[in-house]
């Protein structure tokens, strides 16, 4: 079954699915080894993985390869951030068509100008609804799978306030978008209304700290949503673990008093299949 079938029919189970965010091939491995359906491969974390902030410094083509490299090491569906598309709608067909290649299933595109801010920072800026409109329109006529899932993001609730926002979502599933994904609701009642007054498919992005507060998953599914994106909570793990580590290592020369949170030589191999690998080189050799 393909990534882009195997999407639909997870959210078409009436079950919710939780997308943890991953940032290379390792990170979206261990999604995977966890038990996730699914993996989010954050454009923030991408960005802050190469050293910079989720400010639209990253260009499409080194977001797209980092996503295949994460396409290629799973077997899971990957839902990619397609931020803006990267500029007008030929941009956004483009974008959408490399996207596509690299085999992810699902990305969202969203109508903040270019270049974007986290949804999460502040003096954001939109485009006009219509602009949106017909971008989205471009993206769908660019792509060739008809199971490829288009998820419209907007993030007017801090720009022109909640109602606008859940007009701007009507208006993009109208477009041809298949899940909405309204940004940085504040409240639980704005997350509910969400939910309640948009059709189709919704998206929620649920992460510690951000500007919207925390609910179970129990209470997003029940609510009506579809997918939980976590975007960088497992890259800010790391950033504390490495952070310990290094710390160990300045003040005993090596990471032995940090032997118990590290994962071993041989656990690390077996990540990254050291061995299959060795297998098939040897099975060619001979």
């Amino acid at each position: 079954m393909r990534a882009t079938t195997k999407l639909r029919t997870l959210f078409a189970s009436g079950r919710i699915a939780v997308a943890p965010g991953a940032y290379d091939g390792l990170s979206a491995r261990l999604v995977e080894q966890a038990g996730f359906p699914a993996i989010y491969a954050s454009g923030g974390a991408i960005a802050r993985s190469v050293g910079v902030p989720d400010l639209g410094l990253i260009s499409v083509s080194a977001v797209v390869d980092r996503v295949a490299s994460m396409v290629d090491v799973t077997s899971v569906p990957v839902i990619a951030d397609a931020d803006t598309g990267y500029g007008n709608a030929l941009n956004a067909q483009a974008a959408a068509r490399a996207f596509e290649r690299a085999g992810v299933a699902a990305f969202h595109l969203e109508d903040q100008t270019f270049p974007k801010k986290c949804g999460h920072y502040d003096d954001k800026s939109i485009v006009p609804a219509q602009e949106m409109v017909q971008k989205l329109k471009a993206v769908r006529e660019a792509l060739h799978d008809p199971d490829f899932i288009v998820i419209a993001r907007t993030d007017a609730i801090a720009v022109e306030g909640f109602s606008a926002a859940i007009d701007r979502a009507a208006a993009y599933h109208e477009a041809g978008a298949d899940m909405l994904f309204v940004e940085a609701p504040t409240s639980e009642s704005e997350i509910a209304t969400i939910a309640k007054s948009l059709p189709g498919w919704k998206l929620i992005n649920m992460f510690e700290g951000g500007k919207t507060p925390l609910l179970p998953v129990s209470r997003l599914e029940a609510l009506g949503y579809q997918l939980v994106i976590i975007p960088s909570d497992t890259q800010r793990a790391a950033i504390k673990a490495m952070q310990r580590v290094l710390a160990a290592i300045a003040r005993d020369g090596s990471a032995a008093a940090m032997a118990a949170d590290m994962a071993s030589f041989k656990e690390r191999e077996t990540l990254v299949d050291t061995a299959g690998f060795l297998a098939r080189a040897n099975h060619y050799a001979s």
